[in-house]
């Protein structure tokens, strides 16, 4: 494989990309709090999908998405919360990020809503029975979760959502448009016996039987 080059004509400073951008307005500069009050409990509580960005001690990064039903992240209080680590693909790459480098950004989401809302702080691994207790579906306790102490939250505004219409089902492709996950995990895995049919079944057996 080739190795890429640097793109041209980049930006090098933060005078450099004000000078084109212009600056945030009164607004923007003042919409960020540091804790969880009412209204962004309220979001959460109303949310059952939202996307974890992490980074190694190195600075590689990593967006990972978490989801269940509405309300599924616990408020602990307006300072902390916790997301409940349901069972995966045993990769563990937010965790393993957050051992080495606590910097934690989510990004919670409401189907229909255009806004979202960010929360930025310091995560941890948390493996205390009491209060993964408070997040049990099905009968299972999540063995871990992610606990973050708030350092910003704010109101993230709408229009990336009304650009790409995404909550627009007539905007939707047809089912037999969309990419297959079997299909492209057979060609990145290129196990031997593990062609698109055989993951797929592995998939589907996954989905119906180990959500929790």
């Amino acid at each position: 494989m080739k190795t890429t080059q640097s793109f041209p004509n980049t930006i090098q400073t933060i005078e450099e990309l004000r000078e084109i951008t212009g600056n945030p307005s009164e607004l923007v500069n003042n919409k960020v709090i540091s804790y969880l009050d009412e209204h962004c409990r309220d979001f959460i509580t109303k949310s059952p999908f939202l996307t974890i960005s992490t980074a190694d001690e190195f600075g590689s990064c990593d967006v990972s998405p978490r989801g269940d039903a509405a309300g599924f992240v616990y408020v602990l209080n307006e300072k902390q919360l916790i997301i409940p680590e349901r069972p995966g693909n045993k990769r563990m790459d937010s965790m393993r990020n957050i051992l080495s480098n606590p910097n934690i950004g989510l990004l919670f989401l409401i189907p229909g809503l255009g806004e979202t809302l960010r929360i930025n702080g310091k995560a941890s691994v948390i493996h205390d029975e009491e209060l993964l207790e408070k997040m049990v579906v099905n009968g299972k306790r999540p063995l871990l979760g992610i606990g973050v102490d708030v350092e910003e939250c704010f109101i993230h505004c709408a229009k990336a959502f009304r650009r790409s219409e995404l909550w627009s089902p007539d905007t939707w492709r047809n089912k037999g448009e969309l990419p297959k996950g079997a299909k492209i995990l057979a060609a990145h895995a290129k196990l031997p016996n593990a062609d698109e049919e055989a993951i797929g079944k592995i998939l589907d057996k996954s989905y119906r039987e180990t959500l929790y």
